[in-house]
């Protein structure tokens, strides 16, 4: 049984506004194109990029954390490295963040939309070379089934917009749920073959209504409350590299009563 991608979505600076896309080519072993490039530190995060290693979202300008995150509206042109950015009643403003000074730019001009909700010293990290800043550290690419979203907004009374879930592929087509028992199975996304590393555990990063940057539903205690768990999506990585593009098929995998197998890092 096939799905198909409904959406793709990049986000070029970890947090902020989703970007979509008509297509990408997901490469073998890599993270998804122009994703997490950037992250906002809320204070010192530890982060060293000569040594590059996880650090949780907690300690960056994230909607985990800060609501106000989702106030300002976010277009990276990828080309020029340039970073568009607006937000009511703080104007526009544009800046490279390939360069320091845009970056320094950057932070300074988000300081008062998120006001005191930003404990620290806001500062803009570029990602080194492939490294990204990723939810998990092994989570390379985010898959959601939006036909499991439908069911839990059935649930919760009210209809959750996707993009809190802030995944790289949205499909369409598959049972709801039935994503949460793949893991270590291998499925074609597009062109590319991927293998499923694991189910995501969501966090309150979701609460956060993206259009009006509210906390208007608490998103993990429905989930719990009516599953009993807090997944929702799966992670995969890329084992061939091609293209997928909307409306591409997304097959499930072809047995899914045989035991799955069991990746480990």
């Amino acid at each position: 049984m096939s799905g198909h991608v409904a959406a793709l979505c990049r986000h070029p600076v970890k947090g902020f506004t989703p970007e979509p896309l008509t297509h990408a080519d997901l490469t073998a072993g890599g993270p998804f194109p122009c994703d997490r490039l950037y992250v906002v530190e809320n204070g010192p995060s530890g982060f060293d990029p000569a040594a590059p290693a996880y650090i949780p979202k907690q300690r960056f300008a994230v909607l985990m954390a800060i609501a106000e995150v989702a106030r300002a509206r976010t277009r990276y042109d990828e080309a020029s490295g340039v970073l568009h950015a607006a937000a009511e009643g703080h104007g526009e403003i544009s800046v490279d963040l390939r360069d320091e000074a845009g970056r320094a730019r950057f932070a300074a001009w988000l300081g008062p939309i998120l006001g005191d909700e930003a404990r620290g010293e806001l500062k803009v990290l570029a990602a080194p070379e492939t490294w990204r800043f990723m939810d998990h550290p092994l989570g390379a690419v985010s898959i959601i089934n939006l036909a499991s979203v439908r069911e839990l907004s059935e649930r919760m009374g009210m209809e959750l917009d996707p993009l809190r879930f802030r995944a790289n592929i949205y499909v369409e087509g598959w049972p709801p749920w039935v994503e949460n028992g793949w893991e270590g199975r291998e499925l074609m996304v597009g062109w590319a073959k991927a293998r499923v590393f694991k189910p995501i555990e969501r966090c309150a990063a979701t609460h956060v209504n993206p259009t009006t940057a509210e906390r208007d539903a608490d998103v993990v205690k429905a989930m719990f409350d009516n599953y009993g768990h807090l997944l929702c999506g799966i992670y995969v990585h890329v084992m061939s590299s091609g293209r997928v593009g909307l409306g591409d098929a997304c097959t499930m995998p072809a047995d899914l009563s045989a035991p799955a197998a069991v990746e480990t890092a």
